[in-house]
This record gives C-alpha cells, sequence and structure tokens, in this order.
C-alpha cells in the first residue's frame, strides 16, 4: 500500500490531481517571485496538502528559479526530492508542538538560506500546536526576515487562532470528485500495466470518499488480494463491500415487504462482516439514482454516470415504487446512517432501519409523506396505508388522505371515508337540525392541523417518526366528514345529557382542553339554549371572547348543543377594592390589636402598629 503512496506521489504540480486553482496560484508566485511570508493549506485527508508544499518549496528553491514548475534534475530538486534539503525544514506539529520547539524554530528563522534561495518551513497539522507555541509563532509571523516563508497544513482550520489566520494567505483543499479520483487511478493501473474493470474503480474512487491517498492505499490493497487483473468482486470481497446483488434483494424483499426475505439478506450482509457505514451510503445511492431515474428519466443517466445496463435495472426498480415512497427512504436512510454507526446494537439498529423502510406504508400513509393521494406505484407500494398502527383511519379509495399533513393539503376534497376506529367519539349534533353542523364540522376540525404544517416535514426524518405518527393518528388528525349530511355529525355516538362536563369531554376528544384558550380554567352551565361561562376576571373572559379562540369556541358549541346555542361571559364576583384608610382602620379595631393596646396601655394607634412598618 505505502509503495504505491510514495511510488506515485507528485513532484510537479501538473502531476497533482485536482486543486487546479491552488496549483495555478502557487505556480505563478513561484515564476513571478512574490512570495508570501506565510501560507495555510486546509483541508481533508490526503488531499495534496503536504505535497503541494514540497513542490512549491522545490519551486522557489530550484536552481532554474524563478520559474512556475520545479525541474526534479538539478541538486536541490533531488536534495529536495530525498528528504535532506537544508533549507526546507519539515516539522510535524503533532510531536512538535511545544512552546520550546516554536522558540527553537524562531532562532533558526534568524540565519538565512544556505544553499537555496528562500527558507521554507513546512508545518503539518499545524493546529497541534499548544496556545503558548501560537502565541510565540505570532510575532515570527507578524514580522518575518526575509527570504522566509511559512506553509501551515492542517485538517483543522477552525481551531487556529484568529490572530495566525489573518496573517496567512488561506487555501482550502477541495475533496476530488468520484470520476477526478477514478481517472486518476485508471493512471496509475495503466502504468502498472495491470487490467482493470471500471466498476471496480468506480468502487475504489467511491470508498476513497474524495482523498487521493486513501484511494490509492485501498487500490494497493485490492491489487494484493487479487491474482493480476483487477476485477470487481474481488474488490468487494477484499474491501468488504455489499454487490448490486443485495441491494437488488433488498429492494425486492422492500418493494414486496417480504420480512422473512429482508432478514436473510441483512444476516448475509452481517454474516460477511460488511463495511456497515458505506453499506448505507451505497443504499442512499441507490434510493438517490431511483428518485432521478423515477423523476428525470433516461435524461438523467449521464449525470449518475451509471453503464447503461446498471441505469437501466435501477430504472425498472424505480418504477416499481411511487415517488413519495423512494424520497421517503432516501431521507430515513441518509437520517439513519449515524444513528446505526453510533449504537451500541448497530446490526438491530440497521435492521429497525431496513424494516421501517420495508412497512413504511403501513406505519404511515404515503400521501401524508408529499405524494399524490391515492397515487399507487406497481401494485407493491401504493401511497396509501396498507394497515394503520394504532388503529388510524385508512383512507377510502380515490378519496383524499384522511390525515393531510402538508400545508398544500388545504386544497385537498372535502370527502373523506368513514373512520374504522369507533372509541373516538365523531362529532356530534343536535338531534332536532342533523344536517346544520355538517357545514361547519369540515373546517372546525382542519382548524388544528392547518395550525400546525410543521409536522408534515417531521413525519418522514426518522422511522420512530413515523411510527409515532401513526400512533398519534386516531386523536390529531383531523376526523374525516361524510359527503352525505346523514353520516357527519354522528349525534347518537354522545350519550348522557349535554351539560358541561360532556362539553369539556367532547373538547378533549376534538383536540384537547387546551384548544380554546383558558376553556379549562372556566366553570360553565348550560341553560335555556345558553352555555353561560364564569372566568376569574376580565382578562380570563377577554381569552375566550375574542379573536380566533372565541371562532372555535363558538364553532365547538355549535357542535355539540346545536346550531342556536349562544355563549355568554361573567365574571366573579369580588369584593370592591379597599383604600389605605379602611384597612388601617380594620387593623386598629381588630380584637388582637385592641389587647396589645390595653397590654402596654397605648393611647396612640400609631405606636402600636407605625404607619410603613
Amino acid at each position: 500500500m505505502s509503495s504505491l503512496t510514495a511510488k506515485y506521489r507528485p513532484r510537479r504540480f501538473a502531476e497533482v490531481a485536482g486543486q487546479d486553482a491552488v496549483k495555478s496560484i502557487l505556480s505563478r508566485a513561484a515564476a513571478t517571485g512574490k512570495i508570501a511570508p506565510a501560507y495555510m493549506f486546509s483541508g481533508t485527508r490526503g488531499v495534496g496538502k503536504t505535497t503541494i508544499a514540497r513542490i512549491f518549496a522545490k519551486a522557489l528553491n530550484c536552481e532554474k528559479a524563478p520559474a512556475p514548475e520545479p525541474c526534479n534534475e538539478c541538486r536541490l530538486c533531488r536534495q529536495a526530492n530525498a528528504g535532506n534539503a537544508v533549507d526546507i525544514i519539515e516539522i510535524d506539529a503533532a510531536s512538535h508542538g511545544g512552546v520550546n520547539d516554536v522558540r527553537s524554530l524562531k532562532e533558526d528563522v534568524g540565519y538565512a538560506p544556505l544553499e537555496g534561495r528562500f527558507k521554507v518551513f513546512i508545518i503539518d497539522e499545524a493546529h497541534m500546536l499548544s496556545t503558548a507555541a501560537f502565541n510565540a509563532l505570532l510575532k515570527t509571523l507578524e514580522e518575518p526576515p526575509a527570504r522566509v516563508t511559512f506553509i501551515l497544513a492542517s485538517t483543522e482550520a477552525h481551531k487556529f487562532p484568529a490572530t495566525i489566520l489573518s496573517r496567512c494567505q488561506h487555501y482550502v483543499f477541495k475533496m476530488l470528485p468520484q470520476a477526478e479520483l477514478a481517472a486518476h487511478l485508471e493512471g496509475i493501473l495503466a502504468k502498472e500495466n495491470i487490467g482493470f474493470e471500471p466498476g471496480a474503480v468506480r468502487i475504489i474512487a467511491r470508498r476513497g470518499a474524495g482523498s487521493v491517498r486513501d484511494s490509492i492505499s485501498l487500490l494497493g490493497q485490492a491489487l494484493a488480494y487479487s491474482a493480476g487483473e483487477l476485477v470487481e468482486s474481488e474488490v468487494r470481497a477484499c474491501l468488504g463491500l455489499a454487490g448490486q446483488e443485495v441491494f437488488f434483494a433488498l429492494m425486492e424483499a422492500i418493494a414486496g415487504r417480504d420480512l422473512p426475505l429482508l432478514s436473510r439478506t441483512l444476516r448475509g450482509v452481517l454474516d460477511q462482516g460488511l463495511d456497515l457505514g458505506f453499506f448505507l451510503r451505497e443504499l442512499s445511492g441507490c434510493w438517490r439514482n431511483m428518485f432521478l431515474l423515477r423523476q428525470a428519466g433516461d435524461a438523467i443517466v449521464p449525470e449518475l454516470g451509471l453503464p447503461a445496463e446498471e441505469a437501466a435495472q435501477w430504472t425498472e426498480w424505480a418504477n416499481r415504487f411511487t415517488p413519495a415512497h423512494i424520497h421517503a427512504c432516501w431521507q430515513m436512510t441518509l437520517d439513519g446512517q449515524q444513528r446505526v454507526i453510533k449504537s451500541l446494537e448497530p446490526a438491530q439498529a440497521l435492521e429497525l432501519l431496513l424494516l421501517n423502510l420495508a412497512c413504511l406504508p403501513d406505519l404511515l400513509p404515503l400521501s401524508a409523506l408529499g405524494g399524490s393521494p391515492g397515487g399507487q406505484g406497481g401494485g407493491q407500494t401504493g401511497g396509501t396505508a396498507g394497515g394503520q398502527a394504532g388503529g388510524a383511519p385508512r383512507p377510502a379509495s380515490g378519496s383524499a388522505p384522511s390525515a393531510p399533513r402538508t400545508p398544500s393539503a388545504s386544497a385537498a376534497p372535502a370527502s373523506f371515508a368513514a373512520p374504522s376506529a369507533p372509541s373516538a367519539p365523531s362529532a356530534p349534533s343536535a338531534p332536532s337540525a342533523p344536517s346544520a353542523p355538517a357545514a361547519t364540522a369540515a373546517p372546525v376540525q382542519a382548524a388544528p392541523r392547518e395550525a400546525a404544517p410543521q409536522e408534515a416535514a417531521a413525519a418522514p426524518a426518522s422511522p420512530a417518526a413515523a411510527a409515532v405518527s401513526a400512533d398519534a393518528a386516531p386523536t390529531a388528525a383531523p376526523k374525516p366528514a361524510a359527503s352525505v349530511p346523514e353520516a357527519a355529525p354522528a349525534a347518537a355516538a354522545a350519550t348522557g345529557p349535554r351539560d358541561w362536563e360532556g362539553f369539556l369531554d367532547f373538547v378533549a376528544s376534538k383536540n384537547g382542553s387546551g384548544f380554546v384558550t383558558g376553556l379549562a380554567q372556566a366553570r360553565g352551565e348550560f341553560c335555556g339554549g345558553v352555555l353561560t361561562l364564569t372566568c376569574h376576571n376580565e382578562t380570563h373572559s377577554g381569552m375566550m371572547d375574542k379573536g380566533e379562540s372565541n371562532v372555535r369556541l363558538l364553532r365547538l358549541v355549535a357542535e355539540y348543543f346545536g346550531p342556536d346555542a349562544t355563549v355568554s361571559f361573567s365574571c366573579v364576583d369580588r369584593e370592591p377594592v379597599k383604600t389605605d384608610g379602611v384597612i388601617s382602620r380594620e387593623m386598629q379595631e381588630h380584637p388582637a390589636v385592641m389587647r396589645v393596646r390595653e397590654a402596654f396601655e397605648c393611647r396612640d394607634p400609631a405606636l402600636v402598629y407605625p404607619r410603613g412598618r
């Protein structure tokens, strides 16, 4: 592994993969001699920070300088390639980051270059310097001697003091795209005269995650495992990666809700000891490809970088799911990656995630996740709920879902199927006028859901959220109203007299006693078609007598007591406010005060109870 990395370490700017902007700037600076006193290279591991720093140092001290590239032929370039150039000093801050090391460095800075044109200090992992070392280095960076330049390389630029960063030219190194990494690896294989399958190179590039060094190390590992030619199946076996047949089996199990097949496939993944982190990355990539193919068709294939045969296979799978199901699975897979990797039971966490993906239509209506109501996809994963957890109602065919969870759901049709759970009381109405409350039932019940559209965005965020939403559906979701007046307000469902306690229970069944602000703290009495609410004070009365709360209260009263019922408010009778004089006189006439006055023979009341004490 290390032999390939060392053998193909770039020695010129042109040989470095990626980082075109940084290479262009530093090459031009070396050619013109406009050198900054300090540079800062930051970025993830293995993207060329230290490599470019060494090339830049060679270019500055090359015997043919100033030049945009080092010649790699002169004596100074050969010394730099061998690592023994006296004017290029490399320091590992991870092991030499103390203040004494920086003080020793400051002494070396004062000496002029011995052989080259510049003295270059390359400090690798510079974020490991201590606070005292940073402070000691600050003055040197602020006023560096002539012919001296510093290059700080780090993977964690946020740990640097602002005073250090402000004195450096900061260049951020980017991770390499997968296509560039694959092209770089193919160039190495061509130089080694090794045959390869394009799929094998793509897997290594994807596994490298933008790091050139990691990708070359993985390539060396795969070449050590293979017998000669680089084959995709051998690369997957060597690196512990799942093959396409595993993902096709997962899609078959999820599309058909075949839990035994899903369990057998997962057991195979665990028994092979595959990398679960990369497995989830590839699974999320499968959902991404399927979603884009489902939405954009063949026009998106060139952007995905898939072979024609593989793209055709994923297109076929994408057509077996609804777009809402694919989108929800994609989001849940992305959100579940960290939970699976950091879990104390990663195998069970992965199993829970896959079971949620397969049972998602049963746990939560896919129409609530943003799909079209009643949309079916391939007959396997419909957009409606199969068996609602917790007794949530199942929307009838051709009707809008009974629990719209997106703001756009307000435009859904007003006709719903009757709920299947008999325990939750439906909206009652007066027996004498069964058709009157039907006009108000839908807007009254839809109001709580319109007030909290944010719940829709959280629905597919995690498997737990889907299950919780399904459990809460019988009480939190708006009750469906039938399209015919006889089925809308089931007056016969309510038992007992229509009184204040029954009204509170009715409100609690709708959306809790706090649906109308202050209602639970009031006392009520229904008599002669009038509901009289006794409040503590005028402020309490104003909570229910004004604004949206009053509109909701009137609608609920009309639903429960009938459309002719009215509401009146009253406040608790309170004693008049006593003035200071009245309070003082009552205190002086209190029997206890009178006894104290007699015991101490006090004639002046102010001496017994002075004002202000």
